[in-house]
C-alpha cells in the first residue's frame, strides 16, 4: 500500500516537471532521471508485494483443498463377492450386516468387521441401500427385510414377508444430516435373510 502511494506521488511530480518543461523552463535531466528511477523502484516493489500476496493466497487455497480432500468420505460395499449364490440369515435376533466386499472405502470410515460407518465430519450425506432375497423355492417364506440405522435408531427400512414371491428386492435412498461420530449401519431383523453373489444384488452406498 505504501509503495502504491509513493508511486502516485512520484507520478504526480513527474507530470508537474513535464508541464514546466512544456512552458519553456529547463528541467534538470538528473532530477528527471532520478524521478524515473524512483518510479521504477516503486513499481518493482509494488509488483513484489502483489506477487507475494498472490503466492500467500495460492498457498492458503491449496491448504483448504487438501483439507477437503483429506476429509472426504464415501463407500460402496456389497454382501459378498463369490461365484456361488449365498444368503445371510435368518438369525434368532436382530443383527447388523457386515458387508464384506468393498468397492470403495474413501477415508476408511466403513468397517467390514462391524458393518458400521463412522461419520468423519458433520454434513449432509446421501445413503442408498439395496436388499435382495431368494426364498429358494415357490411356496417358501420370503423375508426380504432390512433397516438403515443411525446410532441404533431406524431412519428408513423395507419389509417384505410373503409366501407368494420366491425372490424380491427393494431399494432405499435417503439424504441425512449427520454429525461427526455418528454410527450408520444396516440392521437385519430377526427371521430375515439377504442373498448375494458376485453380481452384488445386496449393497450399500454412502457419499
Amino acid at each position: 500500500m505504501r509503495a502504491a502511494v509513493l508511486l502516485c506521488l512520484l507520478e504526480d511530480a513527474l507530470i508537474r516537471a513535464n508541464m514546466y518543461a512544456w512552458r519553456g523552463q529547463v528541467v534538470d535531466s538528473k532530477t528527471e532521471n532520478g524521478v524515473v528511477w524512483l518510479l521504477s523502484d516503486a513499481a518493482a516493489d509494488t509488483k513484489d508485494e502483489d506477487v507475494t500476496e498472490l503466492e500467500q493466497e495460492l498457498t492458503k487455497t491449496k491448504n483448504i483443498l487438501n483439507n477437503i480432500r483429506a476429509s472426504r468420505s464415501a463407500f460402496s460395499v456389497s454382501l459378498i463377492n463369490e461365484n456361488n449364490f449365498n444368503c445371510s440369515g435368518p438369525f434368532p435376533d436382530d443383527k447388523l450386516i457386515p458387508y464384506k466386499h468393498v468397492s470403495i472405502n474413501l477415508g476408511d470410515s466403513y468397517s467390514t468387521d462391524t458393518g458400521i460407518f463412522t461419520v468423519p465430519r458433520s454434513g449432509v450425506y446421501s445413503l442408498a441401500l439395496t436388499i435382495y432375497s431368494d426364498a429358494g423355492a415357490p411356496g417358501n417364506t420370503l423375508a426380504a427385510c432390512a433397516s438403515l440405522q443411525v446410532n441404533g435408531l431406524v431412519v428408513a427400512g423395507s419389509k417384505d414377508r410373503n409366501m407368494q414371491d420366491q425372490e424380491d428386492s427393494a431399494t432405499i435412498v435417503v439424504a441425512l444430516h449427520l454429525n461427526a461420530g455418528d454410527e450408520v449401519a444396516v440392521n437385519l431383523p430377526i427371521g430375515s435373510f439377504l442373498c448375494d453373489d458376485n453380481s452384488h444384488y445386496s449393497l450399500a452406498v454412502c457419499y
